[in-house]
């Protein structure tokens, strides 16, 4: 008995510590491999193409096909399609033999409505389009929301603004409307502060089933998960207000970005500085540019990106881009995520960490974020 504990104490280590980490895909001329987070090649460089891990497995090209792989670098479903997307609720949606269609993580074809059009699945939920209406499908391949919407966009935060007869609304991801259809126009993104809207030429903040215009706005962008507060334009210049549309912060600067940590990017003019929650700037505006915080820290630039702590102590020289790859749209940073931040030099890219030390003191032709 204690044998068998023992054998299965061992095993369980090694499933979690195989499948429980994060991997970053690296490429050197141009063939493709995995990193950890230790900088040491967890999958060696042999594929001719690669992903990043989603959802627990990485689409890889063998051969000029696709399958994919565990984080084992074994091969989870063996390369046989002409193109793939990325595995997300436990489906991937694949072309072979000119025809798509979604397979499960065994591999076996899962079976759907007839729709005119695949879409890849997102936060539990697929579109399917029937004529002019969309509606949604599970990732067990049945109807969740019969075609009903003109138009559903992207689902963020497990939410997604629907459009019918020019009006929009927001449902969640079970096919609840949980915002009416009776806005000009509303926002991408589910916060539980709120979700800006227009009803026809009035901007304002919807909040617990609520419309709170937000007084002389002229636009409202959405709020950032965790923040009281979000940015709005009134007079051609930008201030912050809370979820019932009051103006915390008057209308003062040319440029903003979202709150993160008490923390906001704020531009007069073409220079960037931080302010805080009251509306004093607390990091003097001396950036040619200036992104979010994350993880207490926040990429700046002058002709190169940098990196700052909270109190504006540069901390990583301004020697780097960070840009291609990466995305901030929703409010998701450019900087930091689990400690490493993705950077490019003259040598190519890698990873640094908060003290700014480079990953295991190598660059990359090319590199991704590390993902689970």
């Amino acid at each position: 008995m204690k044998t068998k504990h023992t054998l299965f104490l061992a095993l369980f280590a090694i499933s979690f510590f195989t499948f429980g980490q994060e991997l970053a895909l690296v490429k050197e001329a141009k063939i493709a491999g995995y990193i950890n987070k230790s900088g040491e090649l967890a999958i060696p460089i042999q594929f001719e193409d690669a992903e990043s891990f989603s959802d627990g497995l990485a689409a890889a090209e063998k051969d000029e096909k696709w399958g994919f792989i565990n984080p084992a670098g074994e091969w989870a479903i063996q390369p046989e399609y002409d193109k793939v997307k990325d595995f997300n609720s436990g489906v991937s949606l694949v072309l072979k033999n000119d025809e798509w269609h979604y397979i499960t993580k065994s591999g076996a074809k899962l079976e759907t409505p007839a729709s005119e059009k695949y879409f890849d699945f997102n936060d539990g939920v697929a579109f399917y389009r029937v004529g002019e209406l969309i509606g949604l499908i599970g990732p067990d391949g049945k109807v969740i929301l019969e075609p009903t919407y003109t138009t559903i966009k992207k689902f963020r935060n497990g939410h997604a603004k629907v459009r019918k007869e020019e009006q929009w609304g927001m449902i969640d991801n079970t096919g609840k409307l949980v915002i009416p259809i009776e806005y000009t126009a509303i926002g991408n993104q589910w916060a539980s502060a709120g979700v800006e809207a227009r009803q026809g030429e009035t901007w304002g903040i919807v909040s617990n089933g609520t419309f709170n215009p937000v007084e002389g706005a002229e636009k409202v962008w959405g709020f950032n998960e965790g923040s009281k507060l979000t940015y709005a334009k009134k007079d051609k210049k930008i201030g912050f207000v809370n979820s019932k549309g009051e103006w915390v912060i008057q209308p003062a600067y040319d440029k903003a970005r979202s709150f993160v940590d008490g923390l906001a990017p704020v531009a007069n003019g073409k220079m960037w500085g931080y302010i805080n929650e009251k509306g004093e700037m607390v990091i003097d505006a001396t950036y040619r540019d200036a992104e979010i915080f994350a993880e207490g820290m926040a990429p700046v630039k002058d002709k190169k990106w940098g990196f700052i702590d909270k109190t504006g102590k540069l901390i990583i020289p301004m020697e780097y881009d960070i840009t291609a790859g990466l995305s901030f749209v929703g409010g998701k940073s450019k900087g930091f995520k689990n400690g490493l931040v993705r950077v490019k030099s003259k040598k190519g890219w890698g990873f640094m960490d908060t003290s700014g030390k480079l990953l295991a003191d190598k660059w990359f032709e090319n590199a991704e974020r590390f993902t689970e």
